[in-house]
């Protein structure tokens, strides 16, 4: 495969990659905690080592080097439902998933027939130690302060875990909602700040998240139109070598 050709298959992979991110975050876009992925790409030089003047220099091919979750907060709906739950800066809700605990934001929770908070999967809101938050019949009137204790008129229940991620970014998405914090340490945050009766929604800004589509279709069908430019160029060639010789 010739220079031409490579440079630009490494920013065909580059920008399919972009369009699927993209994609995804479209797809989310009412997703409650939803945080949008990022791309990020950068430079591989190959430096040649030819003898032939043409055969020196270097090479620059696109790399996909990693992708990241955009932090901002996306804007709270109040629902006035006593179980949605908002977390206002820095944090993370644990929930028991059916792999282990994971992380999210989405706060749209709801009583188990056995009194379990739990979210829209099933999966038991957690403690600050890892245990299941559970309310009794005869708790009726539930409230949860801007700390994550939780109360009815029989007094306090417990307190919801809210943890931060030594690294963020290596959190592994599970679906829109959830995440893996294998990669990465997580701590309990003394000092949460939750709002009850809402929810926060998804940090994706639908129109701009189209534009940055759009631009990266394009440039796709750019590169695209380049390699098949390419390829008949080459085939024009070796077509009109082979009508020499013959």
């Amino acid at each position: 495969m010739d220079n031409a050709t490579s440079i630009a298959l490494s920013r065909l992979v580059a920008q399919t990659r972009a369009v699927d991110v993209a994609a995804g975050n479209l797809a989310n876009a009412t997703t409650p905690g939803y945080r949008a992925e990022r791309m990020l790409f950068g430079d591989w030089l190959s430096r040649q080592h030819g003898s032939a003047p043409a055969d020196k220099g270097t090479i620059v091919y696109t790399q996909d080097r990693a992708s990241y979750r955009d932090r901002q907060g996306g804007e709270l709906t109040h629902t006035a439902n006593p179980f949605d739950l908002a977390i206002t800066g820095e944090g993370y809700f644990t929930v028991l998933g059916a792999n282990g605990p994971r992380l999210t934001r989405a706060g749209h929770f709801t009583l188990a027939k056995d009194g379990t908070i739990t979210d829209e999967l099933g999966d038991a809101l957690l403690d600050p130690k890892g245990k299941k938050l559970q309310l009794a019949t005869a708790d009726t009137r539930v409230t949860v302060a801007g700390d994550g204790a939780i109360s009815s008129e029989n007094g306090q229940i417990g307190k919801i875990g809210v943890v931060t991620a030594g690294d963020p970014n290596r959190l592994q998405a599970e679906g829109g909602r959830l995440l893996n914090a294998d990669g990465t340490a997580t701590t309990p945050l003394a000092t949460p700040r939750i709002v009850q009766g809402a929810l926060e929604a998804s940090n994706v800004q639908p129109a701009l998240e189209v534009t940055r589509m759009m631009n990266d279709l394009r440039t796709f069908q750019m590169v695209s139109q380049f390699m098949q430019s390419e390829s008949d160029r080459q085939q024009g060639a070796i077509d009109k070598i082979i009508q020499q010789r013959g």
